[in-house]
């Protein structure tokens, strides 16, 4: 198991309603940013994790776990239409999907777009969160869990890649940072462990951090995959939320083609498909993995 990254990418949250009539984020050493809350919607810490949904003026709903933004309603489609056309389009033929994580129902609502996905498989640790994401942020999920192609499985993530004898064509971990319950996420092992999951071909993706100000986890992350993929990258998008920079997400796969599929295939593809996005294009999906050069030699490093 990697330990969590020290030095100036290190994870430092602190209590963050010590600023009167604001929420403050410190996730990162040496920077913080705050919101000011025009109103607290739900407060409690649940069996696992503390929640916090508020409203703000400019980033609308936003909920967080531990002191860490997970989403809000103003941004949250740049994250999740990156994290599930960009597998899903590259691969083309993507129908069994498997979540970890992404109680808020963003990432199942993307993927559910996708009328050649036959059963999107969501494991979430926590059900309050779907139940409170649905309860305070139906505009997230917007129907998802209804959907009858959705298999919510409420469980460890890390314990079900370990154990299941399903197989799926795209796996995206959809994870807080390497704190608390998410951390397992990180290691080599349950990497390993989604790779079994895998059918040939597959791809996977997870979150990968702001590497302007976490470097070292993006590093950790290519390290851990490394073992069990032959074709390990990373591709970026700008989340407003996830301040620092661009944010990563990374890629895994045996075939390296699955990247480099030409913009006129996946374009034909998202027009089948009947994708109406907010951030998301064609272009943009083959722009994505061309890495800035600090975050290329990241990449090449780790």
């Amino acid at each position: 198991m990697t330990d969590h990254p020290t030095g100036a990418g290190a994870l430092h949250v602190a209590d963050p309603w010590t600023r009167p009539g604001w929420y403050t984020e410190t996730l990162h050493g040496g920077a913080a940013q705050g919101f000011p809350v025009s109103e607290v919607r739900f407060r409690d810490h649940t069996d696992l994790q503390d929640l916090v949904i508020f409203e703000t003026p400019v980033f609308g709903k936003v909920m967080a776990l531990d002191g860490v933004i997970q989403t809000t309603t103003a941004d949250e489609h740049v994250y999740h239409e990156m994290m599930a056309h960009v597998p899903l389009l590259a691969h083309g033929a993507a129908a069994d999907v498997l979540i970890v994580g992404g109680g808020d129902g963003g990432m199942l609502r993307r993927v559910l777009m996708h009328p050649g996905v036959k059963r999107c498989t969501m494991v979430e640790i926590d059900r309050a969160v779907v139940d409170l994401s649905l309860a305070q942020l139906p505009e997230i999920s917007a129907g998802a869990f209804e959907d009858p192609r959705t298999d919510l499985v409420i469980a460890d993530g890390c314990r079900y890649v370990a154990e299941t004898d399903r197989r799926f064509d795209v796996i995206i971990i959809d994870s807080t940072d390497p704190i608390g319950p998410g951390a397992v996420l990180f290691t080599e092992t349950f990497y390993a462990d989604c790779k079994r999951c895998l059918k040939p071909g597959g791809v996977f993706v997870n979150q990968a951090s702001v590497p302007f100000l976490q470097g070292e986890e993006l590093a950790m992350i290519v390290r851990n995959l490394r073992p069990s993929f032959a074709d390990v990258t990373a591709y970026v998008g700008a989340v407003p939320t996830y301040y620092g920079g661009l944010m990563t997400f990374g890629w895994a796969s045996d075939d390296p083609s699955l990247r480099t599929v030409p913009a006129e295939t996946i374009a034909a593809r998202y027009r089948a498909a009947g994708l109406a996005t907010d951030y998301y294009t064609p272009a943009l999906h083959a722009a994505a993995f061309a890495l800035p050069a600090f975050i290329d030699r990241i990449v090449h490093a780790g």
